[in-house]
């Protein structure tokens, strides 16, 4: 057999005998605290298992070879709490991940010599630290008048990353023209706090049949977090000419009604002694 025989036939091998990774878990995205796991189930196709790798960012950090002593090595790495009881080399357990744990993750598979066939699979995890809580409306007072102008802020505390704003009214997406943009603050902790500001003049039309506008700020941090506050806006009564007689100038009530009456009495008692007088 020559050369060109061989080169085919180990070709054939691989084609026919190719490693195939049969289940992958990677997560995108993980909590900051929580536990996650890695998996990479594989069927070697005939094929011998030389190794099994994790890496993170292109360094290994855990190393399965069943011809080694011992079999499995964990190279630690900042960031990297693996669960060596319940870690296999195809089931990885990462303990309290933070926000050093975050990278590129990798799990490759090895067939045995003379192919040393591999087959890996990649994602990139992001660890994610939640707000302190839901987000914050500021500056609005309780009631306003149809002209007045609405300021309000909408703010997440200390998350990252930064969680993305929106602002709502009466329950619509809010134009870009009312919104006021701020910058992002960062904290040596290197956690984030985002603010989104409001600006609406008031108007009639905006107000239910209740009486009352709704502002409503939604903090989203995709695709794992999403909350919200809504305020209630009240407008103030509008002002209209009311009957003097049932002002609170002049209470209606039965004495005022008596009142009513004997000025009316006397009135005409007078009109009609002036137009006895006249007659005479």
């Amino acid at each position: 057999m020559n050369s060109y025989q061989v080169i085919y036939s180990l070709m054939a091998v691989s084609v026919s005998n190719a490693i195939r990774l049969t289940e992958t878990s990677i997560p995108s995205h993980a909590i900051k605290g929580e536990d996650v796991v890695l998996e990479c189930l594989y069927d070697l196709q005939g094929d011998s298992l030389y190794s099994v790798k994790w890496y993170r960012n292109g360094q290994e950090f855990y190393r399965h070879i069943p011809t080694d002593r011992p079999q499995t090595v964990v190279f630690r790495q900042p960031g990297l709490i693996v669960d060596e009881y319940k870690s296999t080399e195809t089931r990885i357990v990462l303990r309290n991940v933070d926000l050093t744990t975050s990278g590129k993750f990798r799990c490759e598979v090895s067939g045995e010599a003379p192919l040393f066939q591999t087959a890996t699979y990649t994602n990139v995890l992001i660890v994610v630290d939640l707000p302190d809580d839901g987000p914050v409306i500021s500056g609005t007072h309780p009631m306003y008048n149809p002209g007045d102008i609405l300021t309000a802020n909408c703010t997440s505390f200390n998350s990252f990353p930064a969680a993305t704003l929106n602002w709502y009214i009466n329950g619509q997406v809010a134009p870009h023209r009312l919104l006021q943009k701020f910058k992002v603050v960062t904290s040596p902790q290197e956690l984030t706090t985002s603010r989104l500001g409001l600006r609406l003049k008031v108007e009639k039309s905006l107000f239910s049949k209740s009486g009352d506008l709704k502002i409503k700020c939604t903090a989203t941090i995709d695709p794992i977090y999403w909350k919200s506050n809504e305020e209630s806006i009240q407008g103030f009564p509008e002002r209209s000419y009311i009957n003097f007689w049932n002002s609170a100038a002049v209470p209606y009530s039965s004495s005022s009604q008596q009142i009513s009456m004997s000025f009316l009495l006397c009135l005409s008692s007078v009109l009609i002694s002036l137009q006895l007088v006249k007659v005479s």
